[in-house]
Order: C-alpha cells, then structure tokens, then sequence
C-alpha cells in the first residue's frame, strides 16, 4: 500500500515549480493548508526534509531534488497511463497529427495520406511542413503526434526511414555552368546560394554548405526550387524533388569537383507507441511501406 497519493506528489511539485507555498495553492487553486499539509504527510512518511527557507524563498534540500526527480517521473508516467487509457477507450481517434521535412518525396506523403483516409474517412489529418529541426520541437512540444525529420531524438521511438539524394544545382544559363572545368567550393563562393530555412524556434541547424558569400534564406523548399528555375543562384536540393525541372532544362547539375552529390537520412519518430491509436498505426504501416517499395 503506498503512503503516498499522486495528488500529493503534485502539490509538492506545485510548490517547486511556482515557487513557495503560497503561489502554489494559488496557481493549483488549493488553500495554503492544503499544500503544507501534503508537503508534510511526504517528509513524514519518508523521513525526509525536502525544503529549507532561506531568507523568504522555499528551496529545495538535497533529498528534495533528489525525490523531485522522482516525483517527476512518476506523475509524467500517471499522464501518459491516462492518455493511454483514453485513447483506447475512444477507440479511433479523431484527429492525427504529422510533422513531415520539406525534403521527404511529396507524391509519395500524398499517396499515404490519401490511403490512411481512405481507410478512416472521419479521420482529421494536420499536417506541418517542417524544415530541419522544426518537427523535433513539434514532437517535443506535444504539437504532433509522428515526425519524419532529419534527427533522432533521445527520449522517445526512432528508426531510419529512408536517405534523400540531394544534387547541386543551377539555371543552366548560370554563370557557373560557363565555367570550362571543375567547379570547385572556391568558384562558389563567388555566387549566391539559395538555403532554406529551420523551421525550429529553439536548436536551429543549418543544412548544405554556406560558405557562399550571397545567400538568400527562404521558409519554403517550393520557394528555393522556383528561385533556381529561375536563374537566381545555386542549391542543392532534393534530386526526387527537382526531376521534372531537370528534365524540362530548367535545372542543370553543377560539375563539381566533390560533393556535386550527397545523402540526408530521414527517421520517423514518436513518443510512445501505445499512445497511438489505429488510424495512426495505419499511417506508420502505410508509410514504412511506400517507403520500402519507392525509394
């Protein structure tokens, strides 16, 4: 039998995280009793003392850090059990929500979409474009529910999805193509180069060489694609993105000396797998397995 609720873990928390006794039984709308109360019934049973007031402030001892952590843990764990348990007690869920990187194959996302659809037709799906880091702070943040990104991420599930061949490229009447050899990095710094942004808040990580002294920064792989269509600098962009505009010479590879052509690994990631529901896992299995037979 445990000696300890739940709730009084929480207002111990509480009394952490907002500072004093007091601002917690008002952030947690519980009297001030309450708190001290709850705070108590822990160091007793436990024989701890888990703070000390220096001057006007509550800090915590040694011991409480130590049971913070603990605390922490368990009360995440309680949510995520009552997130598991709602979820199966909804059975299909209403709404989905998928962060994708702006370099994973279109045709393809669209062609899973549309199939997970087909098979929930109520389903809600919420997609977000992200660049770089930008679905791994979605996920963090509890924004989605799966990302494809460029970057596992330490707490939660990640396999390696699929490598994207990314090329670089210019207009073919760029400058650069005038040149009757080689092009070397040296050659490119002289030109601008067309980047696209991280779409993250916090961590940003920057993709492709920048040593270009011209770069122009776009939100949008759209948006860099019609900037090279149209002769304004160069990039390296995702080669299954850019075939038609190879194909109709609006687009030319640069000859470069090395690194004319490189990979980007793409993982899918979420945080827990059994807070998933069906129309989700029908989305994981129709992705790993256009994955498997396109790319």
């Amino acid at each position: 039998m445990l000696r300890i609720t739940l709730e009084q873990w929480r207002m111990f928390r509480a009394v952490v995280e907002f500072g004093g006794f007091n601002q917690a039984a008002q952030s947690i709308h519980k009297s001030q009793s309450s708190i001290h109360n709850a705070v108590g019934k822990i160091e007793s049973a436990l024989n701890v003392k888990l703070f000390t007031i220096q001057g006007r402030k509550t800090v915590l001892t040694e011991a409480g850090e130590m049971m913070l952590r603990r605390a922490n843990y368990l009360l995440d764990e309680a949510a995520k059990v009552e997130a598991i348990g709602q979820t199966l007690g909804e059975g299909i869920e209403s709404k989905l929500r998928i962060a994708v990187d702006a370099i994973f194959p279109q045709q393809l996302l669209y062609k899973v979409l549309n199939d997970t659809s087909s098979q929930y037709p109520q389903l809600r799906i919420e997609l977000h474009e992200s660049v770089l880091m930008g679905g791994n702070e979605l996920l963090v943040n509890d924004q989605v529910d799966i990302a494809i990104t460029g970057f596992p991420i330490a707490a939660g599930f990640h396999e390696e999805l699929c490598n994207i061949e990314f090329i670089a490229v210019a207009h073919p009447d760029h400058p650069l193509h005038a040149i009757d050899r080689e092009i070397t990095l040296e050659d490119l710094k002289s030109h601008r180069q067309i980047v696209v942004r991280d779409s993250a808040n916090k961590h940003k990580q920057d993709g492709g060489w920048l040593g270009a002294d011209q770069r122009w920064t776009v939100t949008h792989l759209r948006t860099s694609i019609d900037m090279i269509s149209n002769g304004l600098g160069f990039a390296w962009l995702p080669k299954i993105a850019i075939e038609k505009q190879l194909a109709a010479g609006q687009m030319k590879a640069l000859n470069l000396t090395h690194n004319s052509s490189r990979s980007a690994k793409l993982h899918l990631l979420f945080k827990d797998g059994d807070k998933l529901g069906p129309a989700a896992r029908a989305f994981l299995g129709e992705l790993r397995y256009q994955v498997m037979e396109n790319l």
